[in-house]
């Protein structure tokens, strides 16, 4: 599942075929994107999304060396799903600025409090983990950006699959609970990764 050097196009390819490629990226990622409320989003992660992140990285940083390129291969492929478990980029979205200060001070860990479960209470319900390897929030605030990982064992994939309905919710005190069903594309797509 993970990208290497083989799968990643030369800068000059990558130049070349940039804004076709966007398009499928663009595409694709429209099926792989929950608001939970107003200012929450998740955006849920795939091979895909992990190559155009590393194209682009090497693009604007202009790497086109062996070891700068494994870099962003090894930074990047973490966020791949393996398939027993999703990745997600969780952000917290704001437009004006003061607000979004505010806010990410009053929401310092909503990141904890992210769950998805298969009914609305989320009385069954798998937490992720929540940005391994690196801490994003300060004594503070909260980041705007967060790294959540599910992982599931084969039971569990099996408990998810048969479920009728998924929800995703958070239960920060300042922005929740709240909880959102997950149909259509976006659960195809889950659907795909686990199955």
């Amino acid at each position: 599942m993970a990208l290497t050097r083989n799968d990643l196009l030369s800068l000059e390819e990558y130049s070349d075929q940039r804004n076709e490629f966007r398009k499928k990226v663009m595409a694709h990622k429209a099926n792989r994107r929950l608001h939970i409320g107003e200012h929450v989003a998740l955006y849920f992660e795939s091979k895909l999304t992990m190559q155009y992140q590393i194209q682009e990285m090497l693009r604007i940083e202009k790497i086109f060396d062996a070891a700068g390129i494994q870099e962003e291969l090894d930074a990047y492929n973490p966020l791949i799903p393996n398939g027993n478990g999703w990745r997600a980029t969780m952000m917290l979205e704001y437009v004006d600025p003061e607000q979004r200060k505010r806010c990410l001070a009053e929401l310092k860990g909503i990141e904890d409090t992210l769950w998805f479960g298969t009914d609305k209470q989320g009385k069954r319900r798998f937490t992720p983990k929540v940005n391994p390897d690196l801490e994003r929030s300060t004594e503070e605030k909260t980041s705007a950006v967060h790294f959540v990982f599910w992982d599931f064992t084969e039971e569990e994939k099996k408990e998810i699959l048969a479920a009728k309905q998924w929800y995703f919710g958070i239960d920060h005190p300042n922005y929740g609970p709240i909880s959102v069903l997950v149909d259509g594309s976006l659960k195809v797509e889950l659907e795909k990764e686990i199955g």
